[in-house]
């Protein structure tokens, strides 16, 4: 049964080329790709909250983008099957391609997490900076899954449901010059942002920054609650395990932001969770409500004509909304802030920063290492940064390099650069 929801607008790729031969959909080859990457695969060794590798059970971005996906799905099926609901059998939002933006939203984001991702913004100050959710475009139009570099060829809802922002670089700087910490895509990927688009201009209203970038499909929307319910529930999961979240750290918290911690409240049934070594349970159990507390709002603006996608908004009960906004603002104030976890975050920082001094000194500028031309990275990827045409472009692959990394291998190339008792043939070769 053909799903009217999506049209050929919707399905055509980058290049413009066709899915006819295949037996799969175009979302399902879109899936599959993802999949299918060396870069997908290095999520299981980037750090969602805790250091990856530090104990099995934590999450890493790889599980975290397998849960955002369960969710995405789950939200598109129970749109689609909800009694009052606007979606039916031969209308509704695909999972194949929810699975797929859920699975690659997180693709772009360094080593290190968010201390990883500001670091390499403040290096690339001078060159355009770098955003996790821009690099996760680069990512797929440019540098995955072909040999040649020239990207996974996404179709249009699928690369449209991954661009979170859409603000370029320049327009975010300030009229002092000051650059943009985060929420853009790099000035370069204006072309993409064209295409996804259909050549269409933002009305005037969609002003560069936040009002732009509330613009999006429903497909992105989806993605962003699935992202939000799992970072406000399944990061509450890991923090207790890991004994930065207890009941005297809650009930501390709550007593100076004045929050209440009576049993029928959020805080409250979290601690009786947490008393009676249940908190999966919960967790699980407020998953389910997040999910079924979606429902779809018709949209009228300058793409809802053009495309199905931009036909409706999600609208999430409020009081839901205010319950993860509770549990993020708990989470990133207890565990996030806390002197052990901004200590890991320095060391990935100052990692990262002696990292790029080496290797810009070498490949951006030219300039001889201690005297001698060193060949620090791997042939094929100095010999593609040597040919790049000026030093921006330099700077953007050793950017790229970097934000490639895993935890570990950044770590391991630290140890083996600068630690003078690191470096056995064995590690040489892992």
């Amino acid at each position: 049964m053909a799903n009217r929801f999506y049209g050929t607008f919707d399905t055509e790729r980058r290049s413009g080329a066709s899915d006819a031969t295949d037996y799969r959909t175009p979302f399902q080859i879109d899936r599959d790709r993802v999949l299918h990457t060396t870069t997908f695969r290095r999520l299981q060794n980037k750090t969602q909250v805790f250091w990856s590798g530090e104990y099995d059970f934590y999450r890493t971005r790889l599980t975290h983008s397998l849960e955002v996906a369960q969710i995405g799905k789950a939200i598109s099926q129970w749109l689609r099957t909800r009694p009052d609901g606007i979606l039916h059998d031969e209308f509704y939002i695909d999972p194949d391609l929810m699975e797929a933006i859920c699975l690659s939203h997180d693709l772009g984001h360094p080593p290190f997490g968010h201390a990883g991702e500001r670091t390499l913004n403040h290096l690339m100050e001078g060159h355009g900076g770098f955003e996790g959710n821009a690099q996760t475009l680069r990512l797929l139009t440019q540098r995955i899954f072909s040999a040649t570099h020239k990207g996974m060829d996404p179709s249009r809802a699928f690369m449209d449901g991954v661009l979170k922002y859409k603000t370029l670089w320049t327009e975010l700087k300030s009229p002092e010059g000051t650059a943009p910490h985060n929420h853009f895509i790099y000035d370069e990927q204006h072309d993409h942002l064209d295409w996804a688009m259909g050549g269409n201009d933002f009305p005037l209203e969609l002003t560069p920054g936040k009002s732009r970038d509330s613009f999006k499909s429903i497909e992105c929307q989806i993605m962003d609650w699935a992202d939000d319910t799992a970072y406000s529930l399944n990061d509450l999961s890991d923090s207790v395990r890991a004994g930065f979240l207890n009941i005297e750290k809650i009930e501390n918290w709550a007593e100076k932001n004045g929050h209440p911690v009576d049993e029928t409240s959020p805080l409250g049934e979290l601690m009786r969770a947490i008393r009676k070594k249940r908190v999966d349970p919960f967790v699980g159990k407020r998953i389910g409500k997040y999910i079924q507390s979606t429902r779809l709002e018709a949209d009228v603006n300058f793409l809802s004509q053009t495309s199905n996608r931009y036909r409706y908004r999600l609208m999430v009960d409020e009081a839901v909304q205010m319950e993860s906004e509770l549990f993020k603002k708990l989470a990133f104030e207890v565990v996030f802030l806390s002197p052990q976890l901004k200590q890991l975050e320095y060391k990935g920082s100052r990692m990262l920063r002696q990292l790029w001094d080496v290797l810009g000194k070498r490949y951006i500028t030219g300039t001889a290492v201690d005297g001698q031309d060193f060949q620090l990275l791997p042939a094929a990827t100095a010999a593609e940064i040597e040919a790049a045409p000026d030093e921006a472009a330099r700077a953007r692959l050793v950017c790229d390099f970097l934000a490639g990394m895993t935890d570990g291998y950044a770590a391991r190339t630290y140890k083996r650069l600068f630690i003078p008792d690191f470096g056995s043939i064995g590690d040489l070769v892992g």
